[in-house]
């Protein structure tokens, strides 16, 4: 544990200005939800001094280059709350005020969730459990790849927390010792129809995450001193990634609707907002200004140009190759060259070829043990601001658990790679599909799962090869 002594306490002046910047944040996604008639703004109240004290006093930004990568990380794990991050971008200069009243409109870049065709989101987020996952794979380049200096933050909602996802991603960030990775636990006990089953059950949600080997902090979510202390002291442990649990209370600061049900996603009414802003804007003394710090600049350049086989392929015509030897061979060719590529398997690497990646590159090759819905979000996190180009792979029908976050990372614009093997229904029959999931993509599908239940191998030994190629060939299907 860091010594407490060494904690410098922000002064009256900061601190003030810091809970104005919350109550800020709080008007900003009251008024936008409004606007656009929908939204949720009960869930953005809960988490105002969090987001304050996060971005305006703890994180390292170059505000006008959000994908810089030196920059520290943010993942909106609760996604629904998108109108109080478009608020912190919106106060932090890099988005216009009057933007955030296009909230959710047809022709505007603020949507209900937020999506990577805004500039600082690196991630789609918003289907609930998946945004812890795709903090541990930035964290884990961050650490393993880049050996830079940026951290990687995430806030989840406790309703989110149900998710067997979340879980497998604290697992991971544990295991690998991911200790520039910081979650945030919005307790604010409401779900979206009832109460969360933990409610304000603070005590054992900190022993489920130290349990999961977790260096745990419990703050009052709504004190900015708390806040602070908690963000200095997560930076201070080594060896383990931190999670503060803050207790909050959602639609904080709203009278009549604070830790109330029935205000999940619904928007303050027209005649109503007005009395609840006042109220809100009353509580603003400080004129302060706030603007987080700069960060280290120690990553690496990366080009994810000309990635490519450093030879074609050797087989010998007709020569009889399983299809999944070749991918395997033709990874670590492709690693050879490229030391961006890297690999991601779950404890199948020896079916799948991938561990003749691990032999070649050991140390791009991310074990993900078995957990197929972790291991593609990591990968998506992995594969954020170009920083790698990642293979991932499995048994075919286990991507099947991962159906959401292979959408999301779809949704995501994310440059993943998802290798499936033993496709067919028969284990006795080796076949292998890979295919690029983002919208528009094109790849190539050796099976005829798409028409029918069973599919025998073939040889298309070669043709794998090529697929490694960078970028992929027309798509085409090859039948017997």
């Amino acid at each position: 544990m860091a010594d407490m002594a060494c904690y410098h306490r922000p002064d009256a002046c900061t601190l003030q200005a810091l809970k104005d910047m919350a109550n800020t944040l709080r008007i900003h996604s009251i008024t936008a939800t409004t606007e656009a008639g929908s939204g949720h703004p009960t869930s953005c109240c809960s988490a105002a001094e969090i987001m304050s004290v996060l971005f305006f006093h703890n994180m390292k930004l170059k505000v006008q280059e959000p994908r810089n990568p030196n920059n520290d990380r943010f993942v909106l794990s609760k996604g629904h709350a998108a109108p109080i991050l478009y608020a912190v971008w919106a106060e932090l200069g890099f988005l216009c005020v009057g933007q955030l009243t296009t909230l959710r409109k047809m022709d505007s870049l603020l949507e209900g969730h937020p999506v990577p065709k805004l500039e600082f989101v690196d991630v789609a987020t918003g289907s609930l459990g998946q945004g812890l996952g795709a903090a541990a794979g930035m964290a884990y380049t961050g650490k393993h790849f880049d050996k830079a200096s940026y951290r990687v933050y995430c806030l989840l909602g406790d309703g989110e927390s149900s998710e067997g996802s979340v879980w497998e991603a604290m697992a991971f960030a544990s295991h690998y010792k991911l200790d520039n990775l910081m979650a945030i636990l919005d307790v604010n006990r409401l779900g979206q129809s009832d109460p969360a089953p933990l409610q304000h059950k603070i005590e054992v949600y900190r022993k489920r995450c130290e349990a999961f080997g977790w260096h745990t902090e419990v703050v009052d979510g709504h004190s900015v001193e708390e806040l602070c202390k908690a963000f200095w002291q997560a930076g201070m442990i080594n060896g383990k990634p931190t999670m503060i649990i803050a207790k909050t209370f959602k639609g904080k600061g709203i009278e009549g609707i604070e830790d109330k049900e029935n205000w999940h996603g619904k928007a303050i009414p027209k005649d109503e907002v007005e009395a609840v802003i006042n109220s809100i804007q009353a509580l603003i003394t400080n004129e302060k200004k706030l603007a987080p710090g700069q960060p280290t600049e120690d990553a690496p350049p990366v080009c994810l140009q000309n990635i490519k086989l450093s030879a074609p392929p050797a087989y010998k015509h007709l020569e009889k190759v399983a299809t999944r030897k070749a991918y395997g061979t033709a990874l670590a060719k492709l690693g050879h060259d490229n030391k961006n590529v890297i690999a991601l398997d779950c404890d199948v690497k020896n079916s799948t070829f991938s561990d003749v990646f691990k032999k070649a590159h050991p140390k791009r090759f991310i074990e993900c043990f078995i957990a197929e819905q972790n291991m593609v979000s990591v990968a998506v996190g992995c594969c954020t601001r170009d920083r790698t180009v990642a293979f991932a792979s499995t048994f075919s029908t286990f991507f099947c658990r991962a159906f959401d976050q292979l959408r999301m990372a779809a949704i995501s614009e994310s440059n993943i790679n998802l290798v499936g093997s033993h496709c067919g229904i028969s284990i006795g029959e080796f076949n292998l599909n890979i295919s690029k999931l983002i919208p528009n993509s094109r790849g190539t599908f050796l099976c005829r799962s798409l028409r029918s239940s069973s599919s025998p191998g073939y040889g298309f030994a070669e043709v794998h090869q090529r697929l490694c190629k960078w970028p992929y060939f027309p798509c085409e299907y090859m039948e017997p």
